[in-house]
């Protein structure tokens, strides 16, 4: 007796297909319905997931690391406008004060500039007028002292005698130039008529002016 031509599959086949037929709509049903939000924290790496597929409040607090944020992707942090202004405001300030120097009365607390009766003149304040008396050198010295000041170097005084308005007493006055005479004995300088210079002894009386600076 012939056999039939249908041919009957066997128990072990039929369910070999049932199972991949139920392991290919688990992955259909998968992709269809997990999202993001189906997603525990930690549950996935980070290099399993796509771009957007995670929402930013479902990602726990310090888990990301720098290197995982494209830095272009974020806002301008707060506050940073102002720290991106700090050095040009800083600069504007300077600017600001250096701009009114020439107009500044004090710096750092001291009085800027030359009183009435003294002009300005190598950097400091030069008396206009020699003293009214004649004094000795060292009362010159502690005189100039007492008000800030010294008394000028013999060449400088010799300059600041062209200087409009400024005249050298006749009977000479004391400068701050030294010049021994011998063992233990010296003389210091002194100016006449602004072109004659000599020597004298210190204790002999001479006008004398002060120089102070411009910080007062």
């Amino acid at each position: 007796m012939k056999r039939s031509g249908w041919w009957r599959p066997s128990p072990a086949l039929v369910i070999a297909c049932l199972a991949l037929f139920v392991a290919l709509g688990g992955t259909v049903l998968a992709a269809t319905k997990i999202d993001g939000k189906a997603i525990k924290v930690k549950s996935l790496p980070g290099n399993r997931l796509k771009v957007g597929s995670v929402p930013g409040n479902r990602i726990a607090p310090n888990s990301l690391q720098g290197s995982q944020i494209r830095a272009g992707t974020l806002a301008e942090v707060p506050n940073a406008t102002h720290a991106g202004s700090a050095d040009t405001a800083r600069h504007a300030q300077t600017a600001t004060a250096a701009d009114h120097a020439t107009d500044a009365t004090t710096i750092n607390g001291h009085a800027v500039g030359c009183a009435t009766r003294r002009r300005e003149f190598a950097g400091a304040c030069w008396d206009l007028q020699a003293s009214a008396a004649s004094v000795t050198a060292f009362e010159a010295v502690a005189a100039c002292a007492a008000k800030g000041g010294v008394l000028p170097d013999l060449l400088q005084l010799l300059v600041f005698d062209q200087q409009p308005g400024v005249v050298i007493e006749v009977e000479g006055e004391w400068t701050s130039s030294e010049q021994p005479m011998g063992v233990d004995s010296w003389a210091v300088a002194f100016v006449q008529n602004g072109v004659h210079t000599n020597v004298n002894n210190p204790a002999v009386p001479h006008h004398f002016r002060c120089v102070t600076p411009l910080l007062a």
